[in-house]
């Protein structure tokens, strides 16, 4: 091993211990139901239950070889940088030049993932889980990487403008842009992005009554409820707190509130209303600013490593970061933040069960909680019982099987 690699795997293993250490200071404690342990076999027939393993087995597989796919392109690229990068500017264009490549390379990557991407679709419309014609996917498709370009073009500039600046600090207050850029996307993702997507109708008559109850007794203060044309889109049936601040909500599925019961909604409700409670959005953003620092570190060391910084002339001069660097610093975030987001997983899935206690306990529905999870398991193809491997670095919320053994715990008088 290279000697400049050292630093770069002691400085992912820090953010990675890091990140385990924000997952303990983080972690509730109590308000969460030890579930029982119960058997899929129980609550599912063996056809829905071999249905979903056919579907999302593969579909992790596609992701992983999508994921393996972006690390290809973005490692040939360090290796062998194309013209556009090799070029020297002068001092006013490098910015420009930064921006231009930054947008250039995410369109080629989602172009790349394009085959997977539509494979995985095809699967899902097997199922009959998606309904959106291709035409209207291909323009979701082209909206979205138009986003996504111009997001990255103003990251790549962030960072590199850092990189120029202080060029061996430069990762410290880059890790302040993350968290500002967290925040900003949470705040501005449900009034600005989510619309240009589907369209969000203010909920009245009897849902919102409900919802207004629930939140006088859960203590929380709502802010707006919408439903969501999910439908559009797919048959799955969810619901989600997005925002925070003046711009905090609840957001239904249409399929949520046209397929599901009274009681069956009120549980999803709860369910969200306990985010509220426990104020998990904010706390969402003080484990990246925990966090963000010892990954911009890693980042950092990765992309020196991948992209040594004396000039090539053999002058012994230290090269500025420019369009050259991006291969190497796009590389070196999709290692670290997967990384990262699998150890924060556990935080996630942890929350989410409190989050299922808090429902419980508000409602006191037990069965209609374990009618809803067999419905929305089998209506979202999702596995009861998904794999330790696959639970482990994907999953961002307990899974049914484990959600339905908290409300049989619930039902025999079991309490946080």
């Amino acid at each position: 091993m290279q000697r400049r690699w050292v630093p770069a795997l002691i400085a992912l293993a820090a953010a990675l211990v890091v990140a385990e250490v924000g997952v303990l200071v983080f972690w509730p404690e109590g308000g969460v139901v030890r579930p029982d342990d119960v058997a899929a076999s129980a609550y599912f027939t063996p056809e829905q239950i071999s249905r979903a393993a056919d579907f999302r087995g593969p579909q992790v597989w596609l992701y992983l070889a999508g994921m393996l796919l972006e690390l290809a392109v973005l490692g040939l690229l360090v290796a062998c940088p194309p013209r556009l990068l090799r070029e020297q500017d002068g001092r006013g264009a490098v910015l420009r030049r930064v921006a231009g490549a930054a947008a250039a390379l995410s369109l080629l990557l989602t172009l790349v993932g394009l085959p997977l991407a539509a494979v995985g679709r095809q699967r899902g419309i097997d199922v009959g889980l998606v309904t959106r014609s291709w035409p209207g996917w291909a323009q979701d498709v082209m909206l979205g990487a138009a986003i996504q370009a111009g997001l990255m073009a103003l990251t790549a500039l962030a960072l590199v403008g850092l990189m120029r600046r202080v060029p061996r600090w430069w990762w410290l207050p880059a890790s302040g842009v993350v968290v500002a850029g967290a925040a900003v996307v949470l705040y501005l993702t449900p009034v600005v992005l989510d619309p240009l997507f589907n369209r969000f109708t203010p909920v009245q008559g009897p849902v919102r009554t409900e919802v207004l109850t629930l939140a006088e007794r859960a203590g929380v203060d709502v802010g707006e409820v919408y439903v969501v044309d999910a439908s559009r889109r797919t048959t799955a049936a969810n619901a989600y707190v997005a925002g925070f601040g003046p711009t905090k909500r609840v957001v239904v599925y249409d399929n949520l509130l046209e397929r599901f019961s009274a009681d069956e909604l009120r549980l999803v409700l709860a369910h969200e209303l306990a985010h509220q409670r426990y104020d998990d959005v904010p706390r969402g953003l003080l484990y990246v600013l925990l966090v963000a620092p010892f990954g911009m570190l890693a980042v950092a060391r990765l992309t020196a490593a991948s992209r040594p910084e004396r000039s090539p002339a053999g002058t012994g001069t230290r090269r500025l970061a420019d369009a050259r660097t991006l291969p190497a610093l796009a590389l070196s975030l999709s290692l670290v933040v997967p990384a990262v987001t699998t150890i924060s997983n556990q935080l996630s899935r942890r929350v989410e069960a409190r989050a299922d206690s808090f429902a419980l306990q508000l409602t006191d529905a037990p069965k209609s909680f374990i009618a809803f999870k067999r419905r929305a398991t089998v209506r979202n193809v999702s596995e009861p019982d998904p794999p330790g491997p696959s639970r482990w670095l994907f999953g961002t919320h307990p899974t049914p099987l484990e959600r339905i053994g908290a409300a049989e715990a619930w039902a025999r008088g079991v309490r946080p």
